[in-house]
């Protein structure tokens, strides 16, 4: 993982957490409750989450909207290839600063291409990305 990954995931403290994932056939799998967080002894969701598997070469951002409703994003930019930094409700690429928002649009070039997008459905608590 690249140190600036690492640096945007803590400078947002207690928004996001990077998690591994397991592969489960075709799918990753996400537990709802890596949403969960207590602040001030009252349970809260995260904005997203920065899920990594050692079978895939750069991360996928998972932002949640709703208890139903989420985003999977490829943390990789389209213009050049670059694994892209979270800062809340965008994503950015460190090489030439294009930007992306929590639904993988481009915000700010170079990049023209929206980033790739994963099917996200949920089942017994749990979030199952396919990556097919």
């Amino acid at each position: 993982m690249s140190g600036g990954l690492l640096l945007a995931i803590e400078g947002c403290g207690t928004a996001s957490k990077l998690i591994t994932a397991e592969i489960s056939g075709s799918d990753m799998v996400v537990q709802l409750s890596d949403f969960e967080q207590k602040k001030a002894g009252k349970k809260e969701f995260r904005k997203y989450l920065v899920v990594q598997n050692d079978l895939l070469k750069y991360p996928i951002c998972v932002y949640r909207f709703s208890d139903t409703r989420f985003e999977a994003l490829w943390m990789r930019c389209t213009h050049q290839g670059t694994e892209l930094q979270v800062f809340g409700d965008k994503m950015q690429c460190p090489a030439h600063g294009s930007e992306f928002n929590n639904r993988g649009q481009v915000v700010n070039g170079p990049a023209a291409t929206p980033l790739r997008n994963f099917p996200v459905t949920i089942t017994d608590n749990q979030i199952r990305i396919s990556l097919k």
